[in-house]
C-alpha cells in the first residue's frame, strides 16, 4: 500500500503486515506512521489525503476553542490505538482557511475520516479516544 511520508511528502510502498511494525520512509528515514497526530496544511492536506492508501483521520481544531484543547489529548491517545492501521492529522482551521473551506467545516473540533482521498464520515464535537477509535471503524 502507499503511505505518504509525514516529513518530506514522499510516496512509500509499506506491506499491509508491515504496516504495524513502525516503517521508515525510503527517502528521510524517518518513522512513516507515528504513534502522534500529525500537523498538516492548506499546502499539503490534498497529497496527504489522496495519495495514503491507509485511511486518514483528520481533525479540524483551533487554538481558541476550548472543546478543542479537551479533545487534542483524546485525539493523541487515539492516534496510539490506531498506529498502524490508519494516520491521524490535525489542522488548524484558522492558519489553513483553504482546507476547512473546501471540506465545509461549520464547526470545530471536527473529525473527518477519508479512504482514497473520499470523505467517508464526519462527526463535531468532543469524543473521548475510545470512542474515537469505535467511530472510525478501524
Amino acid at each position: 500500500m502507499h503511505v505518504v511520508c509525514p516529513h518530506c511528502s514522499s510516496i512509500n510502498r509499506v506491506p499491509p503486515e508491515r504496516a504495524q511494525q513502525h516503517p521508515q520512509c525510503g527517502s528521510c528515514h524517518r518513522e512513516l506512521l507515528p504513534a502522534t497526530p500529525l500537523q498538516i496544511g492548506d499546502a499539503d492536506f490534498e497529497r496527504f489525503v489522496t495519495r495514503s492508501e491507509l485511511p486518514v483521520l483528520v481533525d479540524f481544531w483551533a487554538a481558541w476553542c476550548g472543546p478543542c484543547r479537551m479533545m487534542a489529548p483524546q485525539f493523541e491517545q487515539a492516534a496510539q490505538l490506531l498506529q498502524g492501521r490508519a494516520v491521524l492529522a490535525k489542522v488548524d482551521s484558522d492558519a489553513n482557511p483553504q482546507s476547512s473551506v473546501r471540506h465545509r467545516i461549520r464547526s470545530i473540533p471536527t473529525l473527518l475520516l477519508f479512504q482514497g482521498g473520499r470523505e467517508l464520515r464526519r462527526h463535531s464535537g468532543v469524543m473521548q479516544a475510545r470512542d474515537i477509535v469505535r467511530w472510525a471503524g478501524l
